[in-house]
C-alpha cells in the first residue's frame, strides 16, 4: 500500500487554494462542513446541464438522471457496509431525516417505554427522540459522561437499560469533543433487551469507516456535506424494519425501498455530488491500494489511511497544545488513547471568550468555529455556556504546515 500524501489530496480541492491577507487559508472549520473535490463540483454541474430531470419519465433524461440515482445508492450502500442499495435513502439533511423517522418510530411506542439519548451528542440525535417520546408517553433516560476526558458512562448506560428501552439514540463520534463511543458494545447490550440503535455518523464520516452490518446496528444516519459532499442527508435502516414502520408521506408504497422514505422530488443534483464524492474517496484509496477489487475495499483502505494520518496529526496538534499557557484541551488527551477519538479537539483559554479567540484566528485566516456547536448538552453539564468551546477540526486534506500555523497564532494570543 502506498504512503499517504495529503498534498495528493489537497490538489483535488480548489477551496484551499484560497488565499487570506496574502496566505494560505487554513480550514480547520472541517466537522461544520467540509470542503469539497473538484470532482463534486463538476458532477453537480453536469447533472443540470446533461440530465436535470424528475424521475419516472420515459424520456432520455429521466432515464439517465434515475439511472445516476441508481449508482449513488448503490455508492452510499458501499460506503456503509450494506449490501443492500434500498436500504440507504437521502433528503433534506440528517437533521430533518431523523425528525421525520422518530415520528414513525414513535408510532410504535407507547406509554410505559423508554429510550435512552446521551448527553454527549448533538442536538439533532437528541431533541427528536425526546419529542417523539414525549408524544408517545414514553420515558426518556439522558446518559453521562466523565467530564476529565469527555467519554459516556457505561455503568450508567447499563443502569438505565432494560426491557421497556425501544430506543437508544448514540453519536459514534463527539462532533464536539471528538470522542468516539463504543457502538458496538452499546448495540450489543442493546439487543440483549429488544431494543433498537439508531447511531448518528455525521462527524464519525469523514474520520472511519463505517460498517452497518458488522456493527449490526438497526439505524444510522450521516451527512454528506461532512464527508466533501454537498448538503445532503443520509438515513440507513435494516430492510425489514424500513417496510415495517409506518412513513409519513404521499402513499407511501410498502414494497417500494428506498422511495417509501424520501419525500417529494429530491435534490438529484445534490445527489450526483454525493456519488462524486465516494468516487473521490474511493479513487483514493485505489491510489493508496492499487490491488483494491472492489469500491468497499477501496473505501476501507482509504479509511485505514486516513486513519493513520489523521491520529498522527492530531497526536501532534494535542501535544503542542498542552505547552501553551492559558489553553484548555476537553476531551482524551492521553497518547495511548488517540484512538477512542477523532482529531476534532476542543479548547477554551483561560483569558479570552472563544469568540474572542476564534475572531483573532480568522483575522490570520485560520477558519475555526466557537460554540456549542448543537452539542448544548455537553456544554452546558461542563458549564461553558454560554461561551462555548473553541473546536479544531482537522480532515485528511489539513497539513502539518497549518497545524503549525495555529500553534504559532495562538501562543501569539
Amino acid at each position: 500500500m502506498s504512503s499517504f500524501d495529503p498534498h495528493w489530496c489537497r490538489q483535488h480541492f480548489p477551496a484551499l487554494a484560497r488565499q487570506h491577507e496574502g496566505h494560505s487559508a487554513v480550514f480547520l472549520d472541517g466537522p461544520a462542513g467540509s470542503q469539497v473535490p473538484r470532482g463534486v463540483i463538476e458532477a453537480i454541474s453536469q447533472y443540470l446541464v446533461d440530465c436535470n430531470a424528475n424521475h419516472g419519465g420515459v424520456f432520455v433524461t429521466s432515464m439517465e438522471s434515475d439511472a445516476l440515482l441508481e449508482r449513488a445508492h448503490h455508492a452510499v450502500a458501499d460506503l456503509l457496509g450494506s449490501s443492500d442499495p434500498g436500504t440507504v435513502f437521502f433528503g433534506q439533511n440528517m437533521t430533518s431525516l431523523t425528525f421525520a423517522f422518530s415520528r414513525a418510530l414513535a408510532r410504535t411506542w407507547q406509554a410505559g417505554d423508554e429510550v435512552i439519548v446521551t448527553r454527549l451528542d448533538h442536538d439533532a440525535n437528541v431533541t427528536p427522540w425526546v419529542l417523539a417520546a414525549r408524544d408517545a408517553g414514553a420515558t426518556v433516560h439522558q446518559v453521562g459522561f466523565r467530564h476529565d476526558d469527555c467519554t459516556l458512562q457505561l455503568d450508567e448506560f447499563a443502569r438505565v437499560l432494560s426491557p421497556r428501552t425501544r430506543l437508544v439514540a448514540v453519536g459514534c463520534a463527539s462532533n464536539a469533543v471528538g470522542t468516539i463511543n463504543p457502538v458496538q458494545e452499546i448495540i450489543t447490550q442493546a439487543h440483549a433487551v429488544g431494543a433498537q440503535v439508531f447511531l448518528d455518523a455525521v462527524h464519525y464520516a469523514p474520520h472511519a469507516s463505517i460498517d452497518v452490518t458488522a456493527w449490526d446496528c438497526d439505524y444510522l444516519a450521516c451527512s454528506a456535506y461532512k464527508f466533501f459532499g454537498p448538503h445532503i442527508g443520509i438515513l440507513y435502516g435494516k430492510r425489514p424494519l424500513l417496510e415495517s414502520l409506518p412513513a409519513y408521506k404521499v402513499r407511501p408504497a410498502p414494497d417500494d425501498l428506498p422511495g417509501r422514505w424520501m419525500t417529494g422530488t429530491q435534490s438529484h443534483e445534490g445527489i450526483a455530488g454525493v456519488l462524486a464524492a465516494i468516487d473521490y474517496l474511493s479513487a483514493l484509496g485505489r491510489h493508496l491500494n492499487p490491488t483494491a477489487s472492489t469500491r468497499r475495499e477501496a473505501l476501507t483502505s482509504v479509511f485505514d489511511a486516513i486513519q493513520r494520518y489523521e491520529r498522527g496529526l492530531g497526536a501532534y496538534l494535542l501535544e503542542e497544545l498542552a505547552r501553551i499557557p492559558d489553553v484548555r484541551i476537553w476531551g482524551i488527551t492521553d497518547p495511548q488513547r488517540l484512538h477512542q477519538r477523532v482529531p476534532t479537539v476542543a479548547i477554551t483559554h483561560a483569558q479570552r471568550s472563544s469568540q474572542e479567540v476564534a475572531t483573532a484566528l480568522a483575522r490570520q485566516g485560520i477558519f475555526v468555529w466557537a460554540g456549542n456547536f448543537y452539542a448544548l448538552t455537553l456544554t452546558e453539564t461542563l458549564g461553558l455556556e454560554p461561551d462555548g468551546l473553541v473546536r479544531l477540526g482537522l480532515l485528511h486534506y489539513n497539513t502539518r504546515a497549518e497545524v503549525e500555523r495555529l500553534l504559532d497564532a495562538l501562543h501569539g494570543l
